[in-house]
């Protein structure tokens, strides 16, 4: 089991939810980006427990149904699961929402076209109860407490240093490497 599947088997809180998301029957789906990165870096960090989130993002890939109204419902049955800031996209939508993208093939390339590189990773919890890690760009930044752009990230620094600055992971993580 690799140490982000570890992390994540570890934390009941992060487990429990996972199986409510798997309750959704959602395609090409995983929860990423803070579920994963912060609770790898408080683990990293000596931080017991791990903060929550201050959402849940659940990502999933359906080609068939491009709108909203399924998110929306999504969320509600999660709410009703578990009152908890879910927020969940069809990453199949995703190129017309943020322009600039092309139309993605999955979860996975959507996840490509993040800022940086410590946040595409996700987590599936599959029907036999095992953890399957969703990273298209890998987890050694993740792991290795380094956190520079993606390629799409580059492409829009501005964004990327005002995501960095808004998210306080400097003060929230400072063995943390920001590279370029």
């Amino acid at each position: 089991m690799s140490l982000i599947a570890r992390i994540i088997a570890e934390d009941a809180i992060a487990m429990e939810q996972l199986r409510a998301v798997r309750s959704l029957g959602l395609p090409d789906w995983c929860i990423a980006a803070g579920f994963v990165r912060n609770r790898v870096w408080d683990h990293l960090h000596g931080i017991v427990p791990a903060r929550l989130p201050v959402d849940i993002d659940v990502i999933y890939f359906d080609a068939t149904d491009t709108g909203t109204e399924r998110e929306i419902a999504f969320e509600a049955r999660l709410g009703a699961l578990m009152p908890l800031p879910w927020q969940v996209r069809n990453q199949a939508r995703m190129h017309v929402v943020k322009k600039d993208f092309p139309p993605h093939r999955d979860t996975a390339h959507a996840m490509t076209f993040w800022l940086e590189t410590v946040t595409p990773i996700g987590v599936r919890l599959e029907a036999d109860d095992s953890l399957s890690v969703v990273a298209p760009l890998g987890t050694d930044d993740l792991l290795n407490l380094r956190c520079r752009p993606t390629e799409f990230g580059r492409a829009r620094r501005s964004e990327y240093d005002e995501r960095i600055a808004a998210k306080r992971w400097r003060e929230l993580w400072p063995k943390v490497q920001f590279l370029d």
